[in-house]
């Protein structure tokens, strides 16, 4: 469990193919802070971690995490968005993030407004997610507030501190995210779909 409160955004410095599985060995900080079998959000998506030292780390990432997130589009010396599961003493700063990408989306549009930015981002609704008005989503891993919800797309405010330490600053128009919407709307959402069905 994840609170979308990045640490920060680590670089890529290798990918390996294996069959059908991707291996990502990133550089970070707190390296030295890892274990084996340790899970971390990257951009959003839990990976365990089955390598480290020497500053780096390696995940692997299967074929079903490729095909819903935006890591199977890395590249060497892209920046990815890190987090480090919770600890159950820690204060609850962003939202309860799972680790679980439900889509991606693309950026639209980023409009700079008095030192902070707005992003604008598209997704497929038919695959049954929707955002609410002031509700939570978490964007490559960062835990947001939604503003101007529409039926198939959103935007969020960015402010300058995260706009330096995530992967944000490096988003422009056509930019693939990584999207997991709010836990509880999901099962609210699932409920009344069920609720529906019934009554046809």
């Amino acid at each position: 469990m994840f609170s979308g409160i990045v640490e920060e955004a680590a670089k890529v410095i290798a990918l390996e193919k294996d069959q059908t599985n991707l291996n990502i060995t990133m550089e970070c900080s707190f390296v030295d802070d890892l274990k084996i079998d340790q899970s971390i959000a990257h951009n959003g998506v839990c990976l365990t971690v089955v390598r480290a030292g020497n500053g780096t780390y390696t995940v692997t990432a299967i074929q079903e995490t490729l095909d819903k997130s935006n890591l199977g589009l890395l590249k060497i010396g892209n920046k990815v968005n890190l987090e480090r599961s919770m600890k159950m003493e820690a204060f609850l700063d962003g939202h309860l993030v799972q680790g679980h990408v439900d889509q991606t989306a693309v950026c639209t549009k980023v409009d700079e407004v008095d030192g902070s930015w707005y992003y604008t981002f598209e997704y497929d609704q038919t695959k049954g997610n929707i955002t609410v008005e002031k509700g939570s989503v978490s964007v490559n891993g960062v835990s947001l507030t939604v503003v101007n919800s529409k039926e198939n797309s959103f935007q969020v405010a960015i402010i300058p501190f995260t706009h330096e330490i995530t992967n944000f600053h490096e988003f422009k128009e056509g930019t693939v995210v990584n999207l997991e919407f709010d836990v509880i709307g999901k099962y609210i959402q699932k409920i009344v779909e069920q609720q529906l069905a019934a009554r046809k």
